[in-house]
């Protein structure tokens, strides 16, 4: 297939990849076509593409799996070629092979390379024989839960639970002993089937403060496979990446060469074309293969950073029959690139994911040093059916610490309301000593734990007094108005001391000719300045600050340098919108109930597990407020339930009997 025979590509995916593929596509002149299900009907990437075509319900099972509609859209379209993206079909050999027997280019690896990697067992094997290091672990077929409990305990805890056709940590469970062995057992398979229509899972010793490097290596028709140096991806959360980074800090010249032919041995055994990522795990100077992704990696975009490749654009002339541009020698790489993956979730309560409209959103300026990649903008929804990464943020400079200092101040600038983000625990973790230094093991978060949460104290004061000045802003700019036709009460001679109804903090202010004198807890601060199209800029206590502030429903959003915070306006309507957040046995977020764990009527302790709730790919396990007896279930499994949902009612049996 000659390159000049790819004219319309589909993109078989949505929101940020839809979008950054389609980017490249357009450049190379191809036309574009976007599938949606009902939730992406405003999408962006549905408004980028040159033709879009609704595919099913908002579930991804019924709209983005499901590869006989996609391919049917193909089909009607014209397409000439498919490109999955990552997640979804991405690493579907069978979409693949319906692509092959419609004559139509899959951006992506043979089948036959997709299946070889797809099964972590049949990989382990094939990276045997490459003399590829493994780490000990159980990768065969027999499931019988007896048997897998039998082989973890012959490797030793701890022990890795992982789903065989799985990844972005789903379908992963840690089990540190084993009376806890079936009950991660089962989690994992029921978030492998969920997430990947297979349940079949593999054992691996857990191995102990590792760092998670990876090769990208590219392959076309021709019999030539380069790699294109290696990431580092060890700061994760839930074996979830969090920030990314090119290349990997710390390596030697030998010991980067000897990855990077590894990886590219691993490419060859199985045949392998288009671009495809080799994760390995580095134990000082040792590396043990872990898994190789058949597809575009989330954090490919540092990789092009220091390389100059356009790997979206290498995948496309590669599925077009073209040979690589470039030789093993040809590939230099230069200065340094990080990726921090800013996600929809609120770090304060244990990282839930997040939904709803995005009321403001203010990015800093991109350039050859800085780059965003997103499919959203302000005014769209944030829906609750699929992952909530919502934008990856790139930065590129020639040191890795010019770059991580570029990544701090983009931070800063990267500002968004209408739901908790995690830009403030980014900017945490991009100036947190240990990371300045070095590349950290994959458990620096967790251990971390909530030290990577705090809040400048002099960060929160001035976003509060900043809130505070907006409210007065907005009070039919009271300082400079008539006193008749003011909203608030006054009286003759006697400036008026104004009360400022924030739910959490006691304020107050007094107007003055330029300002206000606004109090905090008995402390003053004096304020002047201006409020436009949400840009804040004013003068406290003689120093400048220049923010965004956002109102919206009795909520001012202040997002000051990497600090959103949120202040709640009480007046006469005011009513709380989620009376059960606080309650154990609440719905956390919109989502499906999976499973009940206890019978009604059972007895159950304060903490005790009751029942499960999957949102946004992963699941969430409720607990019991109290001591005391199941008295029902509110919604049977399988129930849509909405955020704030009682799901189930715990009795305490001390006020039964009294």
């Amino acid at each position: 297939m000659s390159t000049q025979s790819l004219q319309k590509i589909l993109i078989a995916n949505r929101g940020e990849i839809a979008c950054r593929v389609m980017q490249t596509a357009k450049q190379m002149g191809l036309t574009t076509v976007a599938v949606y299900s009902d939730a992406d009907k405003n999408s962006q990437h549905v408004k980028l593409a040159d033709e879009a075509y609704h595919i099913g319900a908002a579930p991804s099972k019924d709209s983005y799996l499901v590869a006989d509609k996609i391919m049917q859209v193909a089909l009607a379209a014209g397409a000439d070629c498919i490109h999955p993206g990552y997640g979804f079909l991405s690493e579907n050999s069978e979409f693949a092979k319906a692509c092959e027997a419609n004559n139509i280019a899959f951006i992506g690896p043979p089948a036959s390379s997709i299946e070889a990697m797809g099964s972590k067992t049949r990989a382990k094997e094939i990276m045997a024989a490459a003399n590829v290091p493994l780490v000990p672990g159980y990768y065969g077929d027999k499931q019988d839960p007896a048997f897998l409990q039998a082989e973890a305990e012959k490797i030793g805890y701890p022990v890795l639970i992982k789903a065989a056709f799985g990844g972005g940590g789903k379908g992963m469970r840690v089990v540190e002993q084993a009376k806890d062995f079936i009950s991660a057992l089962q989690g994992a398979q029921r978030e492998a089937i969920a997430g990947f229509g297979n349940d079949l899972v593999l054992l691996e010793r857990y191995v102990n403060k590792p760092r998670h490097v990876e090769v990208q290596i590219f392959a076309d028709n021709h019999g030539n496979c380069v790699y294109l140096g290696d990431r580092d991806c060890s700061l994760q959360r839930r074996h979830q990446k969090v920030i990314e980074e090119a290349p990997a800090p710390g390596l030697s010249d030998e010991l980067r060469k000897e990855m990077g032919e590894a990886a590219v041995r691993c490419a060859l055994a199985i045949n392998y074309r288009g671009a495809g990522t080799v994760e390995f795990l580095l134990c000082g100077d040792e590396f043990f293969f872990m898994e190789m992704n058949t597809r575009l990696q989330v954090e490919h975009p540092v990789t092009e950073m220091v390389t100059g490749v356009d790997l979206v654009n290498w995948q496309i002339n590669v599925a077009a029959g073209k040979a690589l541009p470039l030789a093993q020698d040809d590939i230099q790489l230069q200065g340094h690139s990080f990726e921090a993956r800013i996600y929809a979730e609120d770090p304060s309560n244990d990282f839930i994911p997040c939904s709803g409209t995005i009321n403001g959103l203010y990015i800093p300026a991109q350039s050859e040093y800085v780059r965003i990649d997103t499919g959203i903008l302000q005014g769209d929804e944030i829906s609750p059916f699929y992952d909530p990464m919502i934008a990856k943020l790139i930065v590129h400079d020639d040191t890795r610490e010019h770059a991580l200092a570029r990544l701090r101040t983009a931070l800063e600038q990267f500002h968004l309301a209408g739901f908790s983000c995690n830009v403030s625990f980014l900017h945490n973790l991009a100036d947190h000593a240990t990371f300045k230094q070095g590349a950290p093991d994959t458990h620096f978060i967790e251990e971390q734990g909530d030290t990577l949460l705090t809040v400048d104290n002099k960060q929160r004061l001035m976003s509060t007094v900043i809130a505070a000045f907006s409210y007065l802003s907005g009070l039919n700019n009271i300082a400079n108005s008539s006193p008749w036709d003011r909203l608030s009460g006054f009286k003759l001679n006697i400036k008026a001391a104004i009360n400022i109804p924030f739910s959490d903090h006691i304020i107050t202010a007094t107007p003055q000719q330029n300002g206000f004198i606004i109090t905090i807890d008995g402390v003053d601060y004096t304020t002047s300045g201006s409020i436009e199209n949400s840009v804040c800029s004013m003068f406290i206590n003689g120093d400048k600050h220049t923010c965004h502030v956002v109102n919206t429903d009795n909520v001012i959003t202040v997002m000051y340098k990497a600090l959103q915070s949120t202040f709640d306006v009480i007046d006469k309507h005011y009513v709380s919108e989620h009376e059960s957040d606080a309650l154990p046995l609440a719905a956390p977020l919109n989502g499906t109930v999976v499973k009940h764990l206890i019978d009604i009527g059972s007895t159950v302790t304060k903490g005790d597990a009751v029942v499960i709730i999957e949102a946004m790919k992963m699941e969430y396990t409720l607990t019991a407020p109290h001591d005391g007896v199941l008295q029902s279930y509110c919604f049977s499994e399988g129930a849509l339930v909405s955020h704030g949902a009682l799901l189930a009612i715990v009795t305490d049996e001390s006020s039964a009997d009294e």
